[in-house]
């Protein structure tokens, strides 16, 4: 199976001998959207022919139109995730469960499988740094009860300069006293990412009378990584883990014979 991630910046994908949770990993990469067009007879132009391709995509459809054309290098049947009322375990708690983000959804699948696997039926607070951030609650039940949107580092520091005078500085330090503007800025922006977590951990443990497990993932990640206030696991590939999981609930027994991988295209 191969599994897509399109973000607003870039595609990441993977290549997995299975359609399932712990499937082996056979080859993944990433790439900036600009590139797209590039993957055919780059990236993937060696790859085993996959019989699934099962993807989460919040670019828009130009975006999600040049990643199908990048994909009839193959003849396997393409199928984007929109969220639903459940799935894989999940119950949506959002008011219009389509118009949650599909990659939120499938992030909050992968945390809840995880936890699972593990034993620990917990809260949980998922936390997704990127491009934006967001975070979202979820029950010891596996029912989404709600999550934040907020800028990424990028977007807030782009924000104030277009929107403030003199503020076009280079990226600063984090500091916890901030004395030049540079730091005061980065020091804002990664304090309010870390506040945010903070208040919503706190939000479930009060609704719930349970401690909260945190888990983290992003490209910047890392970044918050150091000025995070509550105790969190950073795990890379969450959202590849829910296409696992989802991909297991709707293709059925992963682990019968599949039929013969479909013949390239020339």
């Amino acid at each position: 199976m191969l599994a897509l991630d399109v973000g607003n910046t870039r595609l990441k994908w993977a290549l997995y001998a299975a359609p399932h949770p712990g499937a082996r990993l056979l080859a993944h990469g990433v790439q900036f959207l600009e590139n797209i067009e590039t993957l055919a007879e780059g990236d993937w132009r060696a790859l085993r022919a996959p019989h699934w391709v099962l993807g989460s995509i919040v670019a828009g459809a130009g975006v999600r139109h040049r990643v199908e054309e990048q994909l009839e290098l193959w003849d396997a049947p393409v199928h984007w995730v929109v969220p639903s009322a459940t799935e894989a375990g999940l119950v949506n708690g959002y008011d219009h469960p389509a118009r949650l983000g599909s990659d939120r959804w499938v992030a909050m699948i992968g945390a809840r499988q995880r936890l699972l696997a593990r034993g620990q039926r917990r809260p949980c607070v998922v936390v997704m740094v990127g491009t934006a951030v967001t975070v979202e609650a979820i029950d010891a039940e596996g029912r989404f009860l709600g999550g934040l949107i907020l800028p990424g580092h990028g977007i807030m520091l782009r924000a104030l300069e277009s929107g403030t005078a003199g503020l076009h500085v280079p990226t600063g330090e984090v500091r916890a006293f901030p004395t030049n503007t540079s730091d005061a800025l980065t020091s804002g922006g990664t304090y309010a990412i870390a506040g945010a977590v903070q208040r919503m951990v706190d939000n479930l443990r009060a609704h719930t009378g349970q401690e909260p497990i945190c888990l983290m993932t992003g490209g910047a990640g890392w970044k918050m990584a150091p000025h995070m206030t509550v105790p969190f696991e950073l795990v890379e590939g969450l959202i590849f883990d829910g296409l696992l999981a989802i991909a297991r609930e709707r293709y059925g027994n992963a682990l019968a014979p599949v039929p013969p991988a479909p013949a390239r295209r020339p």
